[in-house]
């Protein structure tokens, strides 16, 4: 049987995500179950988290 793992491209976006994820010590749950497992409170706090240092990053341009 073929081993059918998705390869994922690491953009700046996805490495933003897993570093506020490890921040939030949410990083555990996402690697045992994925990001689907996680709550919507706690993809909610990592999207809003994302959104604050992308218009930080826009300023700083």
């Amino acid at each position: 049987m073929e081993n059918k793992q998705k390869k994922v491209e690491f953009t700046e976006e996805l490495l933003m995500k897993y570093e506020i994820a490890e921040e939030l010590g949410l990083i555990e749950k996402v690697k045992c179950f994925g990001w689907g497992e996680l709550t919507a409170k706690e993809t909610g706090r990592i999207g809003g988290l994302m959104t604050v240092r992308k218009k930080k990053s826009n300023k700083n341009s």
